[in-house]
């Protein structure tokens, strides 16, 4: 199994704090966020590979914190070649080209570089792979209406697959979200390419398991713990005085 970290945005709610340094390479409690992440897939014994995609501008500081970095996993830094945010791929352009740049033929674990999180990944894993063929898509309840609005928003039903999928909704009955933490099985992986041969949009990859949902069965995994969402340099800072990686209290956006 392959781990792709999505790291290729240029986050420009953050500027001036990512104007010159990649998000994903913040430090939260002295570490980078990218590599609190990999602290919950060392003990994935699946795990073979993990990869991080970036861009051109931020390739070589991702190339030296792999080189400084001591992990036991092999870490593959690639770029997507893109230099700004007018020509960048988008979550599921850059899916699709790591997906044949190295050639995967792997299960998929996907997960959002700007996620903080300090969550039991093996359990997800597990469930994900007892639905054989399906993708599965990590939740978190934010418990709140008010903040649905900024992110995509699930209904299961009750076997835990996804019925419904609304992106940044006004309002809506469930505060189930989806994190940009995805699974997806080697037989799902050509579908990745066959959204974008119908030309939807290449960005949020939320837009990719609404299209998904309707077309085959997408199953939703509720996590429980510390998460969040480092969006902007209010959540940032949020995150940067709260995060506990030991914690179960409940945190969010």
């Amino acid at each position: 199994m392959k781990v792709l970290i999505l790291a290729a945005g240029y986050a420009t709610r953050l500027y001036p704090l990512t104007k010159h340094w990649p998000k994903p390479l913040l430090l939260v409690k002295e570490t980078p966020i990218i590599s609190h992440t990999i602290k919950n897939i060392q003990g994935i014994k699946e795990v073979n590979e993990i990869i991080v995609v970036t861009n051109d501008k931020f390739i070589h500081h991702f190339q030296e914190w792999a080189r400084i970095s001591k992990f036991r996993k092999k870490i593959v830094v690639l770029s997507d070649k893109t230099t700004s945010i007018k020509n960048r791929l988008g979550a599921i352009g850059d899916i699709s080209f790591v997906i044949k740049k190295r050639a995967i033929a792997d299960d998929l674990l996907v997960i959002g570089g700007d996620n903080l999180f300090a969550f039991n990944l093996k359990k997800f894993v597990k469930f994900a792979k007892s639905k054989k063929d399906n993708c599965t898509v990590g939740l978190y309840d934010i418990r709140d209406p008010e903040l649905i609005k900024h992110f995509g928003v699930v209904t299961l039903a009750k076997n835990k697959s996804i019925v419904k999928f609304q992106e940044k909704p006004k309002r809506s009955k469930s505060t189930l979200i989806s994190m940009c933490i995805y699974y997806i099985p080697k037989a799902n992986l050509n579908l990745v390419n066959k959204y974008l041969k119908c030309k939807h949009n290449r960005d949020a990859p939320g837009n990719y398991i609404k299209w998904l949902y309707k077309k085959s069965n997408v199953w939703g995994y509720k996590f429980n713990g510390v998460w969040h969402d480092i969006g902007d340099i209010i959540t940032f800072y949020h995150a940067s005085v709260t995060f506990n990686e030991r914690g179960s209290k409940r945190n969010g956006k």
